[in-house]
């Protein structure tokens, strides 16, 4: 399960990351990176930066372990 929250935040940053471009340059990297945000690649992308968005929310929720 480690490994698949690290894949989450990983697509998170790199969604941030493009979110943050868009903002306050209005570039869309991923868009530009995969031909143009409303090509295949770029909206797979999308999605699978939303599905690791819906998937780290139990991670918010769950103890860390207390350390000594």
């Amino acid at each position: 399960m480690q490994t698949f929250y690290k894949i989450c935040l990983l697509l998170l940053i790199v969604g941030g990351v493009n979110w943050g471009l868009v903002g306050l340059f209005q570039f869309d990297l991923v868009g530009w990176l995969l031909g143009g945000s409303t090509s295949v690649w770029s909206r797979i992308v999308f999605a699978l930066v939303g599905l690791a968005a819906l998937g780290a929310i139990p991670e918010m929720f769950s103890e860390e372990p207390e350390e000594e």
